[in-house]
């Protein structure tokens, strides 16, 4: 069954693809933090119920797992991600201002069929799942998730993110269980530029002057799989 879903998905992206390539990016919105502000007023009211039809129907679990927890490095979990962290990155999908590789334009496919009221519905869905690594992340921490590193003006990670990585205010992503290649992926794609949906581009900032074995100490920390000799410092 997960062969076929995938299949039709596939098959979806590829039936639409070109012709997404083709059409121009609509008002593609680079956000500030007052457009956001007054995207997450406009925001429709989610039903979960009706999230979890579209999940289904939608294909999403192909990608994403019966309940948000993805099972594959490829995608990330949704489970316990805030409704307005999922509804931002659909507007992002719809308008093109995400679309940064293949697998992102495979979204950007998906999110042309959605409305707000989808949109929404889907993020409560998520919201109401179980965030991933119920038993908490490893310790101890690494010093760029607690201290960060002042003399690179780097803040730590859990400012924004939580200090359990379970997420912030408004769109702030939830890191905990996150899965590793796709956290490495989406920082070496903001650090050289080819991500650039972030509000008043704090990831953006935050990604340039790591190393790669930093970023991939922290994919391993927020994935809950610590290397057994993690460096923390």
């Amino acid at each position: 069954m997960k062969k076929i879903t995938f299949a039709f998905v596939l098959s979806l992206g590829s039936a639409s693809l070109a012709a997404a390539a083709e059409r121009p990016a609509q008002d593609i919105v680079h956000w500030t933090p007052t457009t956001w502000a007054e995207a997450q007023r406009d925001m429709p009211k989610g039903n979960a119920a009706a999230g979890k039809k579209l999940h289904s129907t939608m294909f999403c679990a192909s990608c994403h797992g019966a309940k948000g927890e993805s099972a594959t490095n490829n995608w990330p979990s949704l489970a316990g991600q805030s409704i307005a962290y999922t509804y931002k990155q659909l507007l992002d999908y719809k308008s093109q201002v995400r679309n940064e590789d293949d697998r992102a334009h495979i979204m950007v496919v998906v999110a042309q069929m959605l409305s707000k009221q989808d949109m929404t519905d889907l993020a409560a869905f998520y919201a109401d799942q179980t965030q991933p690594c119920p038993k908490g992340l490893p310790k101890p921490a690494p010093s760029l998730v607690t201290v960060g590193d002042p003399k690179r003006l780097i803040t730590p990670c859990a400012a924004c993110h939580g200090a359990r990585g379970q997420g912030g205010v408004n769109e702030t992503t939830a890191l905990r269980g996150i899965t590793r290649d796709y956290f490495i992926r989406t920082m070496e794609m903001f650090r050289e530029g080819h991500r650039t949906n972030d509000t008043s581009k704090g990831m953006s900032q935050f990604a340039k002057p790591l190393t790669d074995q930093e970023i991939a100490l922290l994919a391993d920390y927020y994935a809950c799989t610590p290397p057994e000799k993690a460096v923390t410092e």
